[in-house]
């Protein structure tokens, strides 16, 4: 149980607050209720782009770094579909140094043209890197706009292509920055050595004068039932074939998440799973195979991914696939199986929570879902699973009408 106090400020800035007196480090962790999937279609990858703008400077302090790296902190970020999330970890004494950085970048960036450029830079740089020129790189850019259709998860965090951030404008920057980033469409969570009576005050004091802005209301388009199966073959220099095959699910609020979860955990999570023993172990089919879900808010992927020994063609692979989960299908989940994968869920949200940093990136993200208590909630949704839940989201979700699937053909030597 991660005991935490909330409040709001009169500018709409949720507020929470976990103390652990353990150690005399603090965390504070600010998430934004921006992603890419509040961008554009034709303007795409700006969140991920503000991830990077953030540390250029802001209003008053032209360097973001130096002042948190002379009072011992250290500070990180990461962007979704869904949120940007920026985070700090410092000695508790030098706490209010915290609040001064995140408060005055929420004020207004410095909105230099140098920044922008040094960081658009960065992007495109990180864009052909890690997804142009890195094996399977690509494989989720090609992937997501075959499974969605029209829900804007199909595009990557990124973006969908190089262009869109080498022809963004300061006058787009400006406007993404003065519609999300705002103190009403952000949740702060400050945790460690520190006080309720403490973090009321230091919010009060540094986020308090920031105003409320209105809020582009959102009208993301919902993604119709997949009834056809898909399909995409690709050939590029790679090591190995590999198949990457997706299933629409339910969102993360959904009471089915969790049996869905755990299902992909049955078929692909380590080498006890069904899709491992059979087609790893057993068939020697793939070199290494996994089933995981997005997680994401809306409607998201299972998905299973594996990559395929060089005995056998894409098209065996994935027929041998669908043999495990036809097979699946028609036969009996077991008590025990079904305690596995619980035990392993159940320990992967323990040791999660032995970090003070990811008990408040926990605590934000379950506030954004809805309530900050449903951090606390996670094990018993868990252990409430049956293997009948699992049996029902299995006959929705593992359909070939509702399969999107990707044959990635390493090229012939």
């Amino acid at each position: 149980m991660v005991e935490f106090e909330r409040f709001v400020l009169d500018n709409g800035l949720k507020v929470i607050v976990h103390e652990d007196h353990s150690a005399p480090i603090a965390v504070v962790n600010l998430l934004y209720q921006v992603g890419a999937r509040d961008e554009n279609e034709e303007k795409t990858g700006f969140a991920h782009l503000f991830e990077h703008l953030m540390f250029g400077g802001s209003k008053h302090i032209p360097s973001y770094d130096e002042p948190l790296q002379k009072v011992g902190g250290d500070n990180n970020a990461f962007t979704s579909n869904d949120i940007t999330n920026y985070y700090i970890t410092l000695p508790s004494a030098n706490i209010e140094t915290a609040f001064w950085l995140e408060s005055d970048r929420m004020l207004s960036l410095s909105f230099d043209p140098e920044v922008l450029e040094v960081q658009r830079s960065v992007v495109i740089e990180e864009f052909k890197q890690r997804y142009l020129n890195q094996p399977y790189g690509d494989a989720w850019l090609k992937l997501r706009p075959l499974a969605y259709q029209k829900h804007p998860y199909k595009w990557n965090t990124i973006g969908k292509e190089i262009a869109h951030i080498e022809e963004a404008t300061m006058e787009d920057v400006k406007d993404f920055f003065f519609n999300w980033y705002v103190p009403n469409n952000a949740i702060l969570v400050v945790g460690g050595d520190v006080t309720v009576d403490q973090v009321k005050a230091l919010a009060e004091k540094w986020f308090g004068p920031i105003p409320a802005r209105e809020i582009e209301t959102r009208a993301l388009p919902k993604e119709p039932r997949q009834e056809e199966y898909r399909s995409l073959d690709v050939e590029e220099d790679v090591p190995l074939d590999s198949l990457y095959m997706t299933f629409h699910m339910c969102g993360r609020n959904d009471k089915a998440y969790h049996a869905t979860d755990l299902l992909s955990d049955i078929l692909g999570r380590g080498k006890s799973s069904r899709l491992y023993k059979r087609l790893v172990d057993e068939d020697k089919v793939f070199s290494s195979i996994s089933a995981y879900v997005t997680g994401s808010i809306d409607p998201g992927l299972l998905t299973i991914h594996g990559k395929v020994n060089s005995e056998f063609n894409l098209a065996q692979a994935e027929g041998a696939v669908w043999k495990v989960l036809d097979d699946f299908m028609d036969e009996r989940i077991t008590a025990e199986e079904l305690e596995k994968v619980k035990n392993k869920a159940e320990s992967t949200q323990v040791f999660s929570e032995m970090e003070l940093l990811n008990r408040a990136m926990n605590l934000a993200y379950a506030e954004m879902l809805g309530d900050a208590d449903l951090a606390n909630q996670e094990a018993a949704k868990i252990r409430a699973v049956s293997i009948e839940d699992i049996r029902a989201v299995a006959k929705e979700v593992i359909r070939k009408t509702n399969a999107s699937v990707l044959r990635y053909h390493a090229k012939q030597k």
